[in-house]
């Protein structure tokens, strides 16, 4: 499995987070321990910390990030999370990381001038009892964590309940919902949504009993007018047909381009928010 998640040089840090997944993978007794101990679970979120921010360790975040998601999941393979930025600082990013998954760095997100980053929503597969980081960046590089544990179960090798020829159908279908309010050069949120099964290579086909493949979006990326909302890096821990909810200020055409694993290519542009009567 691979990961795409670089601050700063993206071929060394792909292999570094690919050899954490395959070594983490290889050793399911330690990664039961790590859902029990929480020193086990500490030891694994400091390795996953060195590989992803070297020297640079994450402080508390308190009054810079917060992390909303259920202690209990409902559905593994689509646990919700909110990631709030109520503070003054300018953001630069934000790293999503669920430690105990295959592929632990769910979603880097960096972003543009045209970001309004206070709220994120998501939805990811969640494979076992696990801590899930919220990192956020700040302009001058300093790291800022919130931390929460929950508990969830098979969420990475759940199946989608259909046929891989339906979860295939309009693969690559972009969709982009603004509220009724939203106005051109005035914050808001907004609602993307792209049809695709996010296969990870863990799920088994319910007709042919055989693995599927792994297809997965590798990025994600927004702009408005000619700013840049965000770019977003993501692996097999995003849920199968994203929906996304971020921030923007909205200056004109919003634009959407998508890539996977398999080199797929989708863009589709839609009109920003009007001016009304």
């Amino acid at each position: 499995m691979r990961a795409f998640f670089a601050p700063r040089a993206v071929a060394s840090f792909g292999f570094a987070v690919a050899a954490l997944t395959a070594a983490f993978m290889a050793s399911p007794p330690a990664r039961a321990a790590a859902g029990d101990d929480p020193a086990e679970r500490e030891a694994r979120w400091q390795d996953i910390a060195k590989t992803v921010f070297g020297d640079r360790a994450p402080k508390d975040g308190a009054g810079v990030i917060e992390l909303g998601t259920s202690l209990r999941a409902e559905d593994a393979s689509l646990v919700p999370m909110t990631v709030t930025l109520p503070g003054k600082e300018p953001i630069k990013g934000m790293y999503l990381i669920i430690d105990d998954n295959p592929s632990p760095v769910a979603a880097h997100f960096i972003f543009g001038p045209a970001a309004d980053p206070r709220e994120i929503k998501l939805r990811v597969r969640v494979n076992t009892y696990t801590n899930v980081h919220a990192i956020a960046e700040t302009a001058d590089g300093g790291l800022y964590e919130a931390v929460r544990f929950i508990k969830a179960a098979g969420g990475c090798s759940a199946p989608m309940g259909m046929s891989n020829e339906e979860a295939m159908k309009d693969i690559g279908d972009i969709r982009l919902k603004f509220p009724p309010d939203a106005a051109p050069g005035k914050a808001t949120q907004a609602t993307l949504m792209v049809r695709h099964p996010n296969f990870n290579g863990m799920q088994m086909d319910q007709i042919s009993r055989m693995y599927t493949p792994a297809r997965y979006i590798q990025s994600i990326s927004v702009t408005t007018g000619d700013k840049k909302v965000f770019d977003l890096s993501t692996d097999i821990s995003l849920a199968s047909n994203p929906v996304i909810s971020f921030g923007l200020v909205p200056q004109g055409e919003v634009k959407i381009a998508v890539d996977d694993s398999n080199k797929a290519h989708w863009e589709k542009s839609f009109p920003g928010p009007q001016l009304s009567n």
